[in-house]
């Protein structure tokens, strides 16, 4: 077998064109060029400033519907909780709650957000290995739908409290199925090694003990095992030994009426092959479809990560042979993930006229003083010039919900785009609130 070209050569890059072709939110008008559906993104650039995110309504709305029908038409009893952590604008969060989303949250920060958004307590689900007193005491006061209990420690601790307050949490056990779902190291969250989870050997013990421990109701099991996952293989392993847990738990007298199969599921940046809600729908109902079990699962990445870009706009071409360097305004402060992750995302031109141009391998930066505020390395695109704009696909999840203001640069602004209209849903962070809370020493 002949062996693969290695990821950064640019000759395996899928085209823009052939980008912008399989994104449906996306098309070229031979006059206004970049359209949002239906929105020119120059318009929005002209008006907003760059760097900006746009996200399409349009597009977050119709991939909820397909996930939930995907589980009805397997007549899978199955609730979706939005994960909070992929894109936790108020605008987002009061879409999915509109389609009748409830929310994975992580902090007692995300939980407040999606409550007030509209989401109601009884559809939040509280994950995370980290969980504080205080933030145990929000989410009994509030009495969520659900607490993914990580560890023995933290069972323990969210006892204690809701003994003392007078309440019974709902608890699910975070079961760690040890499964490598190949993704990266840094988003992989299933194996034995990574911190989250409960060890599949000591599950059943600490069910046992919930069950007897005061101000815990034990309702089922959670797993949770990556995040950008490309295969289906790793769902059926993990999901698999979830079941087996849930039959032991039963023979031995245990009720087990929930099972969370956590999110994960990836898209595809590069234009390469992904699984399909249908087909992780598939892996749910062969594995716990004779159950009798109300499933729950986390999306997040795969209903908000398309649906998103990042205007830029070029300050200079930097010739340095052999290199040719594309600088942005945007930077690893806006989108961090290819710094962090050594993530690949398509960059297209904005312009009609640049989309038609011969494209040149060139390296696109950001401003930040770091090495690794790169974007992308030998990319095949237009000879953009200054003051040109790009669209930074596919960055609807993990980019503004991780920015920072590294190097006092302020926060970009953020677009809502809905059938043919635009709105800002996040003004662009004056530079004077960036020292605002700041205070000299006497």
């Amino acid at each position: 077998m002949a062996a693969l070209p290695p990821p950064n050569d640019p000759s395996t890059d899928p085209s823009c064109s052939d980008l912008i072709a399989a994104r449906s939110l996306l098309r070229f008008d031979p006059m206004a060029g970049l359209l949002m559906d239906g929105v020119p993104l120059a318009a929005i650039a002209d008006a907003a400033g760059t760097p900006t995110w746009a996200y399409s309504a349009v597009t977050m709305r119709a991939r909820y519907r397909a996930l939930a029908s995907a589980m009805a038409d397997l007549n899978l009893d199955a609730r979706v909780h939005y994960a909070v952590k992929a894109n936790d604008s108020r605008a987002v969060l009061a879409l999915f709650s509109g389609e009748g989303a409830g929310a994975d949250v992580v902090s007692g920060g995300e939980l407040l957000k999606a409550r007030q958004a509209g989401i109601p307590a009884s559809r939040i689900v509280y994950s995370g290995v980290g969980k504080t007193e205080h933030e145990l005491r929000l989410a009994l006061s509030e009495d969520i739908g659900q607490i993914n209990v990580e560890s023995a420690e933290e069972l323990a601790m969210l006892s204690c409290l809701a003994d003392s307050l007078g309440r019974r949490a709902r608890v699910a056990l975070r079961v760690n199925p040890d499964v490598d779902a190949g993704t990266n190291d840094k988003i992989a969250t299933g194996r034995a090694e990574d911190k989250f989870g409960i060890p599949y050997a000591d599950a059943a013990a600490l069910y046992a003990l919930a069950a007897t421990l005061p101000g815990i109701e034990p309702i089922g099991l959670a797993t949770h095992i990556g995040s950008q996952i490309l295969a289906l293989a790793p769902y059926r392993e993990a999901f698999a030994r979830i079941a087996e847990l849930v039959a032991a738990l039963r023979e031995n007298g245990l009720r087990v009426s929930t099972v969370d199969c956590g999110g994960g599921l990836g898209i595809p940046y590069r234009n390469e092959p992904a699984p399909s809600p249908a087909g992780l729908a598939a892996c749910m109902k062969a594995a716990f479809g004779r159950l009798d079990v109300r499933l729950a699962m986390e999306p997040g990445r795969w209903l908000v990560g398309s649906a998103g870009v990042l205007l830029a706009s070029v300050v200079l071409v930097k010739q340095s042979p052999p290199e040719r360097f594309i600088v942005l305004d945007a930077g690893m402060n806006e989108l961090v993930r290819p710094a962090m992750y050594d993530a690949w995302h398509g960059i297209v031109p904005v312009s009609a006229a640049d989309a038609i141009a011969p494209p040149v391998p060139a390296s696109v930066v950001g401003p930040v003083c770091e090495s690794g505020d790169t974007f992308a390395r030998s990319r095949l695109l237009p000879p953009l010039a200054p003051k040109a704009r790009v669209a930074i696909l596919d960055a609807g999840a993990y980019g503004a919900v991780m920015s920072s203001t590294y190097n006092a640069r302020p926060l970009a602004a953020e677009v809502w785009v809905d059938n043919e209209r635009w709105s800002v849903i996040r003004d662009r962070q004056a530079i004077e609130t960036l020292w605002e809370r700041e205070r000299l020493p006497a």
